[in-house]
């Protein structure tokens, strides 16, 4: 006689380790995958440097293991000691999958799985931050390098690359099209906690970044031009909520940010409430340099009817089409930003237009939480042979 195959309920779950260097990243960003992951019968486990966010982590149903390794840090012997802990939690969580988020993230998560003989491989690129802004001969040789490394011997022929953007896949060598690379709506943003909401009285044109208050963020661009759009007796502010990030060197002074507030420019440090933020404002801005996924600032606000104001660069051309969603200028380029911020406050109905556009974006164009987390639910499902997760 053939044996019968175990019911479901007697099937041991398969394993999922989240790597990410830091809790509130995770927090903010990834729970819904977690849910996900959860619900489909995985165990699953975030491997992350632990300082508020434990509870939030573990209502998913997901077990947090410590893990102490500074993001900024570039010394490859600490990088070495960090893959060698982590690779022994892989081996003691039995991990079959192991879900590596962001560039430091799969670098040291990626040699772990190696160390541990994990070959399931997810690697979530969120943005490739300085090295991808960066066009000079040391950007280049940086993302050649890496290059070699993320399709080299961290990758296995069960590795998927998860981007955010189609430009960073193509800066790695990869093709969008590739069946191993899946382009995803960032982390997603759920369109009913950040729903529409009627927009401000005009004057003036309210315009608001919601951000880490980073110089690669072109926060001073975005300061500039409003200063040069008010010496030309236009009616507008501006709100800069977000905090400076100690453990990123790109990070701007506090006593740079309150200099900054005067005159219709005003820091308020870091908001719990981005929906508040976009019920008062009519505009996002994000000047960025380049670097990014796909920045959740601007998924949140156009997830709230509001137009957006950005840069040229990866991620932020993702989400905006010009003249659609909102406006885009060259990176770094203050009179541009001007310009734009001069049309914008004379065409009311055009901010208002841009907004429903930014709005039906979210719904229609894969960006929700419902939407990436049931792609990246797919990605598993095929790394574990398809079907139920059980062994």
């Amino acid at each position: 006689m053939t044996a019968s195959p175990p019911s479901p309920s007697t099937q041991v779950p398969k394993n999922l380790v989240f790597v990410v260097t830091e809790d509130w990243f995770f927090a903010s960003h990834f729970l819904p995958m977690a849910r996900a992951a959860v619900g489909m019968g995985l165990e699953v486990a975030v491997v992350t440097r632990v300082r508020a966010h434990r509870a939030a982590i573990e209502a998913t149903g997901a077990r947090v293991v410590e893990l102490e390794a500074e993001r900024s840090s570039l010394n490859p012997m600490a990088a070495g000691y960090a893959a060698g802990q982590l690779a022994a939690i892989l081996k003691a969580l039995k991990a079959d999958i192991v879900h590596c988020i962001a560039l430091r993230g799969i670098l040291v998560g990626g040699t772990a799985a190696a160390m541990a003989g994990v070959p399931a491989r997810v690697f979530a690129l969120t943005g490739l931050g300085l090295i991808g802004a960066r066009e000079d001969r040391t950007g280049r040789m940086a993302r050649l390098a890496l290059k070699g490394l993320i399709r080299g011997p961290l990758a296995t022929a069960r590795t998927r690359f998860l981007f955010e953007n189609p430009d960073d896949a193509r800066a790695l060598g990869l093709d969008p099209a590739d069946t191993a690379v899946t382009i995803v709506g960032g982390a997603g943003v759920d369109p009913e906690a950040f729903a529409p909401t009627p927009l401000p009285e005009t004057p003036p044109l309210r315009l608001a970044v919601v951000s880490r208050m980073l110089w690669s963020k072109g926060i001073d661009t975005a300061v500039e031009a409003v200063r040069r759009a008010q010496a030309k007796g236009l009616p507008l502010t501006l709100d800069l909520y977000g905090a400076p990030d100690p453990s990123n060197r790109r990070a701007i002074p506090e006593a740079t940010l309150r200099e900054w507030s005067r005159d219709g420019v005003a820091w308020h440090g870091s908001t719990s409430d981005p929906a508040r933020v976009w019920a008062g404002h009519h505009v996002a801005c994000l000047a960025s340099r380049g670097g990014e996924g796909l920045p959740r600032s601007l998924l949140e606000a156009a997830a709230c009817g509001r137009a957006i104001l950005t840069t040229d660069v990866p991620g932020c051309r993702a989400l905006v089409r010009d003249g659609i969603e909102g406006l885009i200028v060259p990176p770094g380029d203050a009179a541009a930003l001007t310009d734009a911020i001069a049309r914008l406050c004379g065409e009311p109905g055009l901010v208002a237009g841009m907004g429903a556009a930014a709005r039906e974006r979210i719904l229609a164009g894969g960006y929700t939480e419902a939407a990436v987390a049931e792609t990246v639910a797919g990605l598993y499902r095929e790394l574990l042979g398809g079907g139920h997760p059980g062994r």
